[in-house]
């Protein structure tokens, strides 16, 4: 992406602030592993949707009337040898598009001058450790010199919401990004689907990172920078842990393996989950369950469409899941009733706890709002079936196009009292990235396969 698109991007913001308002966003702290190693630097996501600068100790300030400065680390041809190329101060406009640049060692003492005659300063609140007291003693400074005219914001207010309304709908490009990450991530699943078939029809142990090794080499091989979280490969039992880590577990000939992974690229994530037999063959029990999740998922994609809540497709997966527990015995509608019952008492929490999508952008689980602003005044209360807990229900989302969700129904069935020991341990999950359009949604995951036969197909070749 061109500067050009940050540039929109930061004029859009400034339209936000108030005409005398200033907004102060830093990027992420380098992350200490141990001694002198650190984590591999990611920048923040507020700040790279901002600038496309991607160095770390480096802070944004743009201000009402369309102004912008950035802070970075100066050049130093001595650290460059060991940590490489900085941009520099004096490069930074014509590389960024941003009107002025300075060294981050100059922040303290230019930001009472930024702040002089402002009357909002906004910042993201909670997100970064220190934000506050830095923020308070850039006023206090200025506050000093009240007698000689200067003048502090005499309000404070969170950026977050701002720049999570900016975030929530996907330009082109963005999507574009999304699709190329999806399809990485797709070719990933592909791959170990395929590597652990043919591990297990060669008579070799197959483990947990043997997979989690195939997914990441296949990111890396095809550009993407790291993956988008730590991925999950759980195999049998596992697969009912939801947040799984990739361990040694071995991989079993008759068992399922959960795969929940997806790449980040070029700063925006992917995140699909397959749930597939190891040896390539579904059993009985194992595609009941698969099927009715499969089922589930088709009719919340139905309902993801313009127009729609955030909340329907969560309904309609828990529709068509409630019914098909009764219709294969794991509810006893003797004990739970009807499905109206199943669904009014949540009786399917225990096989199913999460819900079925999240919004997706820089960050796997994305910043906005699931309320629609419109309505916030609109309440209603409920009594939790299963907690007693009074709840406030507020409207939900409306679906637009341009925004970014995934699809992600499951069943985890645990043994316990009642259960029938033909799905004990089975954990199936299944999930797609989908882009709300003016038609409906576009699904961007679906270089995996994700149809029972069509999987088995996939692993026999």
């Amino acid at each position: 992406m061109t500067h050009t698109m940050y540039q929109q991007r930061r004029a859009a913001l400034a339209a936000q602030l108030g005409p005398k308002g200033i907004a102060i966003v830093p990027t992420a702290p380098e992350q200490q592993r141990n001694r002198d190693s650190d984590f591999l630097f990611r920048a923040d996501s507020y700040f790279y949707y901002l600038s496309g600068f991607s160095e770390p100790r480096a802070w944004l300030v743009v201000t009402g009337d369309g102004k912008s400065t950035l802070f970075c680390q100066p050049k130093d041809l001595e650290r460059e040898i060991w940590d490489g190329f900085r941009v520099g101060p004096d490069a930074a406009p014509a590389a960024l598009g941003v009107d002025t640049a300075y060294p981050v060692t100059e922040l303290d003492t230019r930001m009472a001058a930024l702040l002089d005659g402002r009357d909002v300063v906004w910042f993201p609140f909670a997100t970064h450790k220190g934000l506050e007291t830095r923020v308070d003693g850039w006023l206090g400074k200025l506050r000093e010199r009240v007698r000689y005219g200067a003048l502090a914001p005499e309000q404070q207010r969170d950026l977050c919401g701002v720049l999570d309304e900016m975030r929530l709908f996907k330009d082109a490009h963005e999507q574009d990004t999304m699709r190329r990450a999806a399809q990485i991530s797709a070719g990933a699943h592909v791959r170990a689907m395929q590597t652990c078939a043919r591990m297990l029809r060669d008579g070799q142990e197959v483990r947990e990172y043997h997979l989690d090794a195939e997914l990441l080499h296949e990111f890396r091989r095809h550009g993407s920078q790291y993956p988008a979280y730590g991925s999950i490969v759980a195999a049998g039992a596992n697969a009912c842990v939801l947040h799984y880590r990739a361990d040694a577990g071995q991989i079993r000939d008759g068992e399922l393996v959960l795969i929940d992974a997806g790449c980040e690229l070029d700063g925006y994530a992917s995140d699909i989950t397959r749930t597939f037999p190891a040896n390539g063959k579904f059993t009985g029990p194992q595609r009941a369950l698969y099927d009715l999740v499969h089922a589930s998922q088709q009719a919340a994609i139905a309902a993801t469409r313009v127009g729609a809540r955030f909340t329907d497709p969560h309904e309609a997966t828990v529709k068509v899941l409630a019914q098909g527990l009764l219709d294969v015995g794991l509810l006893d509608k003797n004990k739970v009733g009807t499905l109206d019952d199943v669904i009014e008492q949540r009786a399917y929490f225990q096989f199913y706890m999460h819900r079925t999508g999240h919004w997706l952008g820089m960050d796997v689980h994305d910043c906005g709002g699931y309320l629609e602003p419109s309505e916030l005044g609109q309440t209603t209360t409920r009594k939790d079936a299963l907690t007693g807990e009074v709840i406030i229900n507020r409207p939900a989302r409306i679906l637009h196009p341009g925004m970014v969700l995934t699809i992600e129904p499951g069943l985890y069935v645990r043994p316990a009292e009642g259960v029938p020991e033909q799905f004990h341990n089975i954990g199936i999950r299944i999930e797609d990235d989908a882009i709300v359009t003016e038609t409906g949604c576009e699904l961007i995951s679906r270089g995996v396969p994700v149809d029972a036969d069509a999987i088995e197909a996939l692993m026999r070749a």
